[in-house]
């Protein structure tokens, strides 16, 4: 039996074929996605011949990661080729909605509604250029790419072995990926490989507006989350000054927080995007006259170098600011009014809550607390970490008022490869590449749109993620994440995919000649150049 996906025809019909595979995070099509993607592995003759290299592995609420290894018998050198299959949501389609994952539909359909569509989407229409659709640029083209690589490695017998991993839930807390770090470790182990490249397929992102380059990525950004936990004192709204809200305590906090220069990071050129608030809230379920007095607060702060210590003395030391402002601006209102007031505001970790709950009420009724809390919550990991703390500081409140500081999930550690001599060889090769295929391939350190690649290639050498542990109140209950095993993956990071516009947009799309031709040519050029031809 020959090659199935050998030409860009070929590869674009399995494109089409894996898009219309409806896998939105957290849908019964992200469930059954690696079924599907299992059984079109098995009907590969090489895969039948041998089954134990095709694996489905639990990800967590009936969801699967997949891999498949092609195993030369005398290699030990191995190629990690990394891709997702979730996608985001797709309402914004709104009446096309049901077209959103046929492309070929979807973009032949557009063509009567291109005059809702932004300039630069709607030249791309015309151009004939692009594919349209929800998952046709993040980032099933990526894993279409690795599946016809992986085939084309069997049909030719190359002399160096192909592991294929894709993984659920990217978009969302990436649990495909932190569940298949042991994966990789037990293959690694079972079939006696030497994992030297952790190659993704993510996406070529335009780094600017009218942008036409495509990008080769040496390394993906991180991502924290630091949270606040604000609790104030309640009190009836006609009798203000004889309590505290806690969206007052908040807002300082927010002020502070949002475009912060302090967490701004710089490496070879490039600047980390300055944090930002992602929600705050109060914690009031019903309309009454008592006033919010426990609020909640989630940040978003992009890593390069920092660790999760770092950012918590970072976020301490802008909490403790944000307190001082508040409790001046509070001390002069009381002042004015005559009162008293109800005390100052403090500052405490997450981390101290505990201790001192611990000392309060027992660990094992703290257990208990977290245990409750945490399913009564539902099933998001930033609601059970603000529960979680919530619930402590209901049994603590001899602490108010106070910010509680925390993280909440995901956390995606950075890693870079920049400097690594097998990355540095391969960015250059891929430009050459790219040139002569008409394009031109620009080089940017670290992959902004977060990845799995946060996953492996773990290199704190310090404690630095023992504050994550410490003061994620979800920890080791309803999420964690496998540092030890991450530090075991260690090879150098890349990645390479194909170009696309409007990522998690209703005009997401994906360049057909880049997607089909050009991106197999340079995967093919990368392994051979760097692990079949090498001198």
């Amino acid at each position: 039996m020959g090659r199935r996906w050998d030409t860009p025809e070929a590869r674009r019909a399995l494109f089409c074929e894996l898009v219309s595979w409806d896998s939105r995070t957290l849908s019964e099509g992200e469930r059954l996605f690696a079924q599907r993607l299992e059984t079109k592995l098995r009907d590969m003759p090489y895969f039948s011949q041998h089954p134990d290299r095709v694996g489905l592995h639990d990800a967590g609420l009936g969801r699967h990661a997949v891999t498949a290894l092609y195993r030369h018998p005398d290699a030990d050198e191995t190629v990690v080729l990394i891709s997702h299959f979730d996608t985001v949501q797709t309402d914004e389609y709104g009446s096309l909605q049901a077209l959103s994952t046929l492309p070929e539909e979807l973009t032949a359909k557009l063509h009567e509604w291109k005059h809702t569509l932004h300039k630069e989407a709607r030249a791309d229409l015309e151009s004939g250029e692009y594919l349209f659709g929800r998952g046709t640029m993040d980032m099933k083209a990526g894993l279409t790419a690795h599946l016809a690589l992986v085939e084309q490695a069997i049909g030719e017998k190359w002399p160096v072995n192909l592991l294929l991993l894709t993984v659920p839930d990217e978009e969302v807390n990436s649990a495909g990926m932190r569940a298949a770090v042991d994966v990789l470790t037990d293959l690694e182990r079972k079939h006696g490989l030497s994992y030297s490249l952790f190659l993704n397929g993510e996406p070529s992102f335009t780094q600017e507006p009218g942008d036409t380059k495509e990008y080769i990525y040496s390394g993906t950004i991180g991502k924290i989350m630091p949270a606040a936990l604000f609790y104030g004192k309640e009190t009836h709204v006609g009798e203000p000054l004889q309590g505290l809200t806690a969206n007052y305590i908040a807002s300082y906090l927010t002020q502070q927080m949002e475009f912060s220069a302090l967490f701004e990071e710089t490496a070879y050129g490039e600047k980390t995007p300055l944090p930002m608030s992602l929600y705050q809230r109060d914690l009031k379920d019903q309309y009454s006259t008592q006033t919010p007095y426990r609020a909640a607060a989630l940040y978003n702060v992009f890593l390069y170098k920092r660790t999760a210590a770092d950012v918590m003395e970072r976020f301490e030391q802008t909490a403790r600011d944000a307190a001082s402002a508040c409790n001046t601006a509070y001390r002069e209102l009381c002042r004015r009014n005559g009162v008293g007031g109800i005390g100052e505001v403090s500052v405490c970790r997450y981390e101290q809550l505990v201790a001192h709950a611990d000392e309060k009420l027992g660990a094992d009724a703290v257990r208990k607390l977290k245990e409750d809390a945490i399913a009564k919550a539902g099933s998001d990991e930033r609601e059970q970490s603000f529960a979680v703390a919530d619930r402590l500081m209901i049994e603590c409140q001899e602490l108010a008022p106070a910010i509680v500081l925390l993280y909440a999930p995901p956390y995606y550690p950075a890693v870079n490869s920049t400097e690594d001599p097998l990355v540095r060889q391969a960015v250059t090769l891929m430009q050459e590449t790219a040139r002569t295929l008409g394009s031109e391939l620009g080089q940017v350190h670290y992959f902004n749109g977060i990845c799995d690649l946060s996953y492996v290639n773990y290199t704190d050498d310090g404690d630095g993620w023992q504050a994550y542990e410490r003061n994620t109140p979800v920890w080791g209950d309803t999420y964690s994440i496998p540092f030890e095993g991450m530090k075991q993956l260690q090879a150098p990071v890349l990645n390479i995919g194909p170009l696309g516009r409007d990522a998690h947009q209703r005009t997401e799309r994906l360049h057909i000649d880049s997607a089909f031709r050009r991106l197999p040519i340079m995967l093919e050029t990368l392994i051979r150049e760097l692990f079949i031809n090498k001198k």
